[in-house]
């Protein structure tokens, strides 16, 4: 076995040095994404199959076409699998994929951990399968993004580069997923902030393709949301697509803080163990009810697209909905228990994202608000229901995820045309900057941006994010006692310094202050001070600090710029650490500019 894997590594080294010498670093990044597209549609249809395997094994077909008290049950089984993979097998958290991966980009330099190759593989077809309401996209990026810092890793590729991999990994995994390839490429643009250049656009292209060739390998052409446009826009609904958008927007705004709270009260549980019963508890409650909350949900949004309301409202506890207005609350209730079972599925320690359920809720809205246009007879003629259930899947999206170029491009190519491009604009945009204006942040980011951690569009921000702390921190100051002095400070300071400032520190090594050459030039060489003056009088306080556990690359920026210092203290608990010049600062910003742009 040890000779094997010896020539196997022989074999690697040969092809990766023969790659090097022959291709041009562009063609090996090209050649690079096409691979790592492939991959991203292999693991896109190892979990859509994992999790189609166990919902078959549970039950199969159309979940709200049946009942089986069982179900009360398996969203809690699922759960406890999980934690019990986690706990006994990996031995270390997860995480959430989008918000995993956009950490490995902020604050590992592009590395995610080998585990999240297979984590998510397996335990994202468990929650779902087993009654999570929850998306398997996020899974999928992670898992493909995990794979290709593998290949960044043993290529010894720099950091741009496995950024750019990453989101070649997040493209091929939405491609794939949703046969939509340009969309997929807007997606790792907009929630990954890549830099839109020709160099960085052609790998993400390859990528895409590749992936979507892959899908159809397997799948075919069947795609995941059935619809065909059948009818067209008309100016005249556009007043309808704006208040759609006011709708979508407070619609995000609303599952944003359920989500964020949830999350919270959860987190306030301590036991892990008390987590998943409470979770699997009311996940199984809302499931036993309202069967059609299982899973991801797009068998509900396609039965939606065609217009099947019987089938959507079909529930075996309640009446059947004939009354326009009673399939309307009903649609209501869906929008309510989806935020809801999404939230815990995940907040309890489920593995998915919010993909899925964004676009189930965003539909149910479009749905519902075109339903209420209709029966309040507002038109002289109905005004389309599958055309308004499509534009609120982009509004939710755009509001919900920040992100309103994919939403839509994704919706104008799943339905093969792009007849509702200027609704989908209408709605999208109104949706993102009323939801940015209440809530700067998307799901994915908030919690990196509360940290400090998060990349942004923003260049500046993006470099700093990067940039480490402790490679700019210069420690070749002579420290100067508190009590020491005049003489002191000449004969073991200055005589030995080639720096023009000394920090000063008691004997605890606390920092206390600094003192400048030009504080003691006058009276350095008057000898009869030497005993008299101490350092305590000369010293002078720092123009401000710089707290190791507290400051930011982007805070140590900001307090070079309002001192206008040239070097400012760095300590960790109060204790003298060096100091920080601006000089050095900038230096090392200029060089990481350089190595994160692609």
């Amino acid at each position: 076995m040890a000779e094997q894997k010896s020539k196997l590594f022989l074999l690697g080294t040969k092809v990766k040095t023969w790659l090097r010498t022959y291709l041009t670093n562009q063609q090996f990044l090209i050649l690079l994404s096409a691979l790592v597209g492939f991959l991203s549609g292999l693991v896109a249809v190892v979990i859509k199959n994992l999790t189609y395997l166990i919902q078959s094994v549970l039950g199969g077909g159309y979940i709200s076409n049946y009942h089986n008290a069982y179900y009360f049950i398996f969203p809690l089984l699922g759960l406890l699998l999980v934690y019990s993979f986690v706990k006994f097998i990996l031995k270390r958290p997860i995480g959430q994929g989008i918000s995993t991966t956009l950490f490995a980009i902020s604050k590992r330099k592009g590395f995610i951990k080998s585990f999240q190759n297979y984590a998510s593989i397996i335990t994202a077809p468990i929650t779902l399968g087993f009654g999570g309401s929850a998306g398997l996209e996020a899974p999928t990026v992670v898992s493909s993004a995990a794979l290709s810092t593998n290949f960044s890793k043993y290529l010894k590729l720099n950091q741009a580069s496995r950024t750019l991999l990453i989101g070649c990994a997040a493209a091929g995994a939405m491609s794939s997923i949703f046969q939509a390839p340009i969309a997929a490429i807007i997606f790792a643009i907009e929630i990954f902030s890549l830099d839109l250049t020709l160099i960085s656009m052609i790998p993400l292209l390859v990528a895409s393709v590749s992936s979507i060739l892959t899908s159809y390998f397997f799948f075919g052409s069947d795609i995941i949301l059935h619809t065909q446009l059948s009818e067209s826009f008309t100016m005249s609904d556009v007043p309808f697509y704006i208040a759609l958008g006011l709708f979508t927007a407070l619609t995000s705004i609303v599952f944003t803080k359920v989500y964020i709270t949830t999350f919270k009260r959860f987190n306030n549980i301590k036991n892990k163990i008390n987590r998943i019963l409470i979770g699997g508890l009311i996940l199984g409650i809302i499931i036993f009810f309202i069967p059609q909350i299982y899973g991801e949900g797009y068998t509900t949004i396609n039965e939606l697209l065609a217009g099947n309301h019987d089938l959507v409202t079909k529930n075996e506890f309640f009446m059947d909905f004939d009354i326009i207005w009673l399939v309307i609350l009903f649609l209501f209730v869906l929008i309510v228990f989806k935020m809801i079972a999404t939230s815990v599925t995940i907040a309890a320690g489920g593995i998915g994202g919010i993909f899925a359920p964004v676009l189930f809720i965003g539909s149910m809205i479009g749905h519902c608000y075109a339903l209420v246009v209709n029966a309040l007879q507002i038109t002289k003629s109905d005004i389309s229901v599958g055309n308004f259930t499509l534009v609120g899947m982009a509004g939710l999206m755009a509001g919900v995820m920040h992100a309103p170029l994919t939403a839509i491009f994704l919706i104008a190519e799943i339905t093969s045309g792009y007849s509702l491009f200027i609704p989908l604009m209408i709605t999208a945009a109104i949706s993102y900057i009323i939801t940015s204006r209440f809530q700067p942040h998307s799901v994915y980011t908030m919690e990196l941006a509360e940290r400090g951690d998060l990349v942004t569009h923003n260049k500046d921000q993006a470099v700093l994010t990067f940039m480490d702390i402790e490679q700019v921190i210069e420690t070749n100051f002579t420290i100067l006692d508190y009590e020491m002095n005049l003489g002191e400070i000449v004969n073991e300071g200055v005589v030995k310094s080639r720096r023009n400032i000394f920090p000063v520190v008691d004997k605890d090594n606390i920092f206390k202050g600094i003192i400048l050459l030009d504080d003691i030039r006058t009276i350095m060489f008057d000898r009869s001070l030497y005993d008299e003056v101490k350092v305590s009088g000369l010293m002078q306080r720092a123009p401000d600090v710089i707290d190791l556990k507290t400051c930011k690359m982007k805070d140590i920026m900001q307090k070079f710029q309002d001192t206008e210092a040239w070097n400012l203290p760095v300590v960790r608990d109060e204790k003298y650490v060096g100091f920080i010049s601006k000089s050095k600062l900038l230096t090392a910003y200029r060089q990481k500019l350089i190595e994160v742009t692609v």
